[in-house]
């Protein structure tokens, strides 16, 4: 009997994917959870799982369309057999379980890079006479993705198809060089683009800027940074910003709410999202759960994890939904002070600048100490100035205080 692949569910709220890449083709021989395609949503790219192991007896769905959950995907068999008789056809969705298989069993499928290539990366290797035995995959398994080519290009950019003519025809409003070149929207930055427009238009941002002395959290992290490392946890300051935001969050709960018609619903959950930079890609932000139940170990722990698995493009869906408050520590490019958006429907978001030893009046005396600008962006609708100053007095005595 052959077997319908439909469109996973990949998290609350994802209703539709892009086909981003095909892993295998009709004809193709495929074994059961070994990657079969890529989708894309607005958030995230991830592989899904053959739901059977056969061949590829058909592909409805091409690379570049978008397709909904519960769609059909593809039709996986046996050879020969045929695909017409509806009843004959074993419809199976992808699990959620699937994208979670134990490691041991892909190893034990796993075949070189080149077996995984999607017709999307070989064209773009193509494109580029980039030889794919001298790049390293981050996709499940090692496998090459486009991302691994773009960033093994030159200036990680893929040069236009049709020529600047037909380029001018689709950008009139805009000059165009003859040695311009066009990067085309991925779904993730059109996502970005709309998020933040929508943003800066439903809420008046306003911005209150407060410096704290970190030397207590210095000297602190390098009396527990090996301990940490024993525990295989690297312990990044990170971990302290936003276990210095749950205590502002717990001393004044207005700021972890979001706005409603009805009124301002303040969340019970404390749920801080940590934004994290995928490059020229752009960026996303993953979700530490239940961040006021976590201790210092823990907090680090979660921060390394879904920093790492956000760059190797392996979050799920649901990890990076369901926030109530977010950071951004934008000081690691260098920044010191940065104006960011508020993460939608959240009430704020508190930037992190670079630190820097700086001097500083400490009890009528010049000093010299490790400082950092914190830039909190709130919603003028919940937040008025006091109110907002508390929040940030808070997080900034917690990390000045630090025991």
């Amino acid at each position: 009997m052959a077997t319908k692949v439909l469109v996973p569910r990949l998290g609350e709220g994802v209703e539709e994917v892009t086909i981003t890449g095909w892993l295998k083709q009709i004809g193709d021989s495929v074994n059961e959870l070994e990657p079969l395609l890529e989708v894309e949503s607005d958030k995230v790219t991830v592989e899904v799982p053959a739901p059977a192991s056969g061949v590829i007896l058909e592909i409805v769905k091409k690379q570049g369309q978008p397709a909904k959950v519960g769609e059909l995907l593809a039709v996986i068999g046996v050879a020969g057999e045929g695909v017409e008789d509806g009843e004959s056809v074993k419809e199976v969705e992808v699990s959620e379980t699937a994208f979670n298989v134990e490691r041991s069993t892909l190893n034990a499928q796993r075949q070189t890079a080149p077996g995984f290539i999607s017709p999307v990366v070989a064209k773009i290797a193509a494109e580029h006479s980039v030889d794919l035995s001298q790049i390293k995959g981050s996709g499940l398994n090692g496998r090459i993705t486009k991302n691994d080519v773009l960033a093994f290009v030159e200036g990680g950019k893929r040069t236009i198809d049709d020529g600047p003519q037909a380029t001018v025809n689709r950008l009139s409003s805009t000059v165009v060089g003859a040695s311009d070149q066009l990067i085309k929207h991925t779904s993730m930055r059109k996502s970005i683009a709309a998020h933040m427009v929508e943003s800066k238009q439903t809420s008046p941002h306003v911005l209150t800027v407060m410096e704290a002395d970190m030397s207590r959290v210095v000297k602190h992290r390098a009396a527990n940074k090996a301990a940490f490392e024993r525990d295989g946890v690297n312990l990044t300051f990170t971990a302290y910003f936003m276990s210095a935001i749950v205590a502002g969050l717990k001393a004044y709960p207005l700021v972890n709410s979001s706005w409603s018609d009805e009124g301002v619903l303040i969340h019970k959950a404390i749920n801080i999202g940590m934004a994290a930079s995928l490059g020229e890609e752009g960026l996303i932000v993953p979700v530490i759960k239940g961040a006021d139940n976590l201790s210092l170990l823990a907090m680090a722990r979660a921060v390394n994890d879904l920093a790492n698995r956000a760059r190797s493009k392996k979050l799920q869906p649901d990890e990076v939904k369901g926030g109530t408050f977010t950071l951004t520590n934008h000081g690691i490019s260098g920044s010191l002070l940065a104006f960011p958006i508020i993460n939608q429907p959240q009430c704020g978001i508190l930037g992190v600048g670079a630190m820097q030893k700086r001097v500083a009046v400490i009890d009528d005396a010049i000093a010299i100490r490790p400082m950092v600008y914190l830039s909190f962006v709130f919603d003028h609708r919940i937040l008025d100035g006091a109110s907002a100053d508390w929040f940030l007095t808070k997080v900034k005595e917690t990390l000045e205080n630090w025991i």
